[in-house]
């Protein structure tokens, strides 16, 4: 039996985020903008309910498409409010929207929003070697600074720990357990680029 990180044997869909998605590298601007919503919707949450909802999350906001997004009105956010799909919280949906058009204004800037991001760990995912789940911290100085950057740029819902746990699932730090399959994997794989 493969050993995991112990937050991850819950569920299949738990285990199936974390074998194959949570600490992978994630350069594509809208699957990096579909997390930082979800990251932030998970705020007072836990993230298995996000994970359910995810596939509702898509389908409500365009596939997480940023330039569509950041259209949305104020009757988009009534629609949005009423849907049992999404985690009904005005704040959290109206975030969702500023950050869209946060992100458009990024991409003007910088080019693509990950080129800013990644900018936060020099292009390069760090390894940290955690024996055990309380070691690992819930935000770092990395986090603290993209979470500064990010809220002075319009960002909403994007905390420090919010930040730190966008990192672990875009794979901008590899936070799995030394004792966990996906550890050496992930840390191959960033080590082969």
């Amino acid at each position: 039996m493969k050993k995991r990180c112990e937050w991850a044997t819950q569920d299949s869909l738990y285990i199936a985020y974390h074998d194959t998605e949570w600490g992978v590298p994630v350069h594509d601007d809208i699957r990096l903008f579909e997390m930082l919503t979800l990251e932030g919707a998970q705020a007072g949450l836990s993230w298995f309910t996000i994970l359910k909802k995810r596939g509702n999350y898509r389908e409500a906001f365009d596939e997480f498409r940023p330039e569509r997004v950041a259209q949305y009105d104020s009757r988009k956010v009534v629609e949005l409010l009423s849907s049992p799909g999404v985690i009904r919280n005005r704040k959290k949906i109206e975030s969702a929207i500023q950050n869209a058009r946060s992100v458009l204004d990024i991409q003007k800037e910088y080019g693509s929003l990950d080129s800013f991001l990644w900018n936060f760990v020099k292009g390069i995912p760090i390894q940290n070697a955690w024996r055990s789940l309380n070691e690992v911290p819930g935000r770092t100085r990395e986090s603290d600074l993209m979470s500064k950057e990010l809220q002075k740029r319009g960002f909403k819902f994007v905390g420090p720990m919010i930040c730190y746990a966008f990192m672990q699932s875009v794979g901008m730090v590899n936070d799995h357990v030394t004792s966990c399959f996906r550890y050496k994997e992930i840390r191959r794989a960033a080590l082969r680029r």
